[in-house]
């Protein structure tokens, strides 16, 4: 029962820290956050340290260490310089543009506004009136209904 223990089960260690840094690798390709890639780096620096005779305890402190290490240090530059940014599209890309009113807002109703050849419904935040052609400048979205102030 004792050759269980016997084996040198530490020559093994290289191939579970590569088999780790390809399985952190596929998650963070699935899942593009930029967070699990810095473990799998962490992960692939601890395939040549386990080729060392380092003990397992420690092996497992030193992939903490780095992971955290790689996480908050190099994490920030890696978002800035990667430009993850929201970019606005379909209508959300018209906030903060220009409309003219092709019909009256009331206080009681509702507009209308050609914009990009799409005829709109145009309401105010604080229910305004606006006279038809006046220039507007689109706040926010609700709906199909274009919010605008008239500044």
């Amino acid at each position: 029962m004792f050759f269980i223990f016997e084996t040198d089960w530490q020559r093994y260690l290289p191939w579970f820290w590569l088999a780790l840094v390809v399985l952190l690798s596929v998650v963070e390709a699935l899942t593009m956050t930029l967070t699990t890639i810095w473990f799998a780096a962490a992960a692939l620096v601890m395939v040549f340290v386990s080729m060392l005779p380092v003990p397992l305890p420690v092996q497992l402190l030193l992939f903490a260490l780095f992971s955290v290490l790689l996480l908050l240090f190099t994490r920030p530059f890696a978002l800035r310089f990667l430009n993850m940014k929201k970019t606005a599209t379909n209508s959300d890309a018209l906030i903060g543009t220009r409309c003219r009113l092709s019909k009256a807002v009331t206080p009681d109703g509702k507009g209308t506004a050609r914009l990009r050849g799409v005829e709109w419904s145009v309401a105010t935040r604080d229910g305004s009136s606006l006279e038809a052609g006046k220039d507007c400048v689109i706040k926010e979205i609700q709906g199909n209904t274009l919010i605008v102030s008239g500044e």
